[in-house]
């Protein structure tokens, strides 16, 4: 008999687990080689404009040779996904690495124990202290993936604290993502789309940190109402079971007081995360040059920690066999773009989705732009890739529909952010999912409500700024 109950137990449990994030991205793949032979082949013109940078010709679209995804293009797009994410998926593994030899110092565990006496009764605090860092830092210097590695910090923190796993990720995805949607001063988004529309670069950064301060406060609001109901009764958190389950090292971070070791430690990270946003801003560094910065941190932190580098290296590997899943399912999502950039039918649907826009009445087009964006968004999950694609034609269609450049660039802007820390395409956001061991489908239920907000927030902004900040 009891045997019986267990094994129905485990069929139970087999039934309702998640389905792995490469299960996911694959089905994706499919889905998008089906729609390969749906979805007629066309293509637009592309020129070369004075920055090298390649955009879209206006008007120049024309259907070709249709050429669907064949039964190996399938499997032939998950290996060309991970060459053409390789920058992507290696930069996760050099962080990763070099963040676990921080991690194995135990110096933020140190720090908490230190101040969690101070801290007592006020760790409701820390929430949006920490949101508000990472959203000035999205919406300033673009900061997205470069965030991502914070997960692995404040997971355990929010746990210990008495939150859960969901509001340790969230302090983090919700609060980059928040500031990079709305941004005010953003290079790789409002940079890049207010470059190819002609409109002077960072121009009505005043309307648009009104609207950062409002996206920011409900962002904030919505992870402190659920962080509150949790401290209040944790079987509440829908990650309840999988946190007990966690392998924190509580005595760690119930010590008295720093060491002065761990001190250093976390002045060589202080340092690193300055020497990051010195190097973004004064010499455009990207993932090659912050890959190498962390790597240097690592061996700085190593040697401090009195490892030799047979140990460094150990942990180094330590942490890199960590986040395998998290970083290989960046190719995985690459993957779904290979077959529709292979096929020509990416092309395809940005004409089709740009003629929808054209229907909508006067009052609505760049409510209409924004809807659009965000469409497509779903599928050009880079916020530069996207801008170079879309606003060459954005651009001259707002012109024509009585939508002002300003104004379309905030549609993209908002269309391109929102769903970002939900779209399965995007191998970013699973990858952050799977450093805080938290499955797809729960993150999702628990932040539809904000992406609903939020989007709703997002069509107020750019009506409010069609009608009273940029008219046309």
């Amino acid at each position: 008999m009891t045997t019986v109950i267990k094994e129905e137990s485990v069929k139970k449990k087999k039934f309702r687990e998640a389905p792995h994030p490469f299960v996911i991205l694959f089905t994706v793949v499919i889905i998008m080689a089906a729609l390969t032979y749906l979805i007629p082949a066309g293509q637009y013109d592309r020129v070369e404009d004075a920055d090298g940078r390649t955009i879209v010709v206006d008007g120049s679209y024309q259907t070709i040779d249709s050429s669907p995804a064949g039964f190996l293009d399938i499997f032939n797009a998950i290996h060309k996904g991970m060459v053409q994410a390789a920058p992507i998926i290696f930069f996760i593994f050099m962080v990763a690495g070099s963040f676990n030899l921080f991690r194995e110092s135990k110096a933020i565990e140190g720090a908490f124990g230190s101040l969690s006496t101070k801290m007592k009764g006020k760790e409701m605090l820390i929430i949006p202290v920490v949101m508000m860092f990472f959203g000035v830092a999205g919406a300033a210097v673009g900061m997205f993936e470069e965030a991502l590695p914070f997960i692995m910090i404040l997971v355990p923190i929010a746990i210990v604290m008495g939150f859960d796993s969901i509001v340790g990720a969230a302090m983090v995805i919700v609060g980059v993502s928040a500031g990079f949607t709305a941004a005010f001063m953003n290079p790789f988004t409002i940079g890049v789309a207010q470059g190819i529309a002609e409109v002077p670069i960072f121009s009505g950064m005043g309307p648009r940190i009104g609207f950062w301060v409002a996206f920011m406060a409900i962002s904030i609001g919505y992870v402190m109402i659920y962080a509150n109901k949790i401290r209040k009764d944790p079987t509440k958190s829908i990650m309840y079971e999988e946190d007990k389950n966690r392998n924190i090292d509580i005595e760690a971070m119930q010590q008295d007081k720093i060491t002065k070791t761990q001190g250093i430690i976390i002045g060589v990270l202080v340092l690193t995360l300055i020497g990051l946003a010195f190097g973004v801003l004064k010499f455009g560094w990207f993932i090659t040059e912050i890959s190498a910065l962390f790597l240097i941190m690592a061996i700085v932190i190593g040697l401090i920690n009195r490892l030799n580098f047979n140990e460094i290296t150990k942990s180094f590997v330590r942490g890199c066999e960590e986040i395998v899943v998290g970083a290989l399912v960046v190719g995985f999502a690459y993957g779904a773009l290979v077959i529709l950039n292979d096929s020509n039918t990416i092309d395809t649907i940005l004409y089709g989705i740009t003629n929808l826009v054209e229907k909508f009445p006067s009052s609505l087009t760049a409510i209409g732009m924004y809807i659009m964006q965000t469409v497509l968004n779903l599928i050009v999950t880079s916020g530069s890739g996207q801008a170079a694609l879309t606003m060459p034609i954005m651009a001259p269609l707002s012109d024509l529909l009585g939508v002002s450049r300003q104004t379309a660039v905030l549609a993209y802007q908002m269309g391109d952010g929102i769903t970002n820390i939900i779209a399965p395409t995007s191998g970013l956001i699973l990858a952050a999912l799977a450093m805080a061991k938290i499955s797809y489908g729960k993150w999702v239920r628990w932040l539809w409500p904000l992406i609903l907000i939020q989007f709703i927030m997002g069509a107020i902004f750019i009506t409010v700024a069609h009608i009273f900040f940029w008219p046309a």
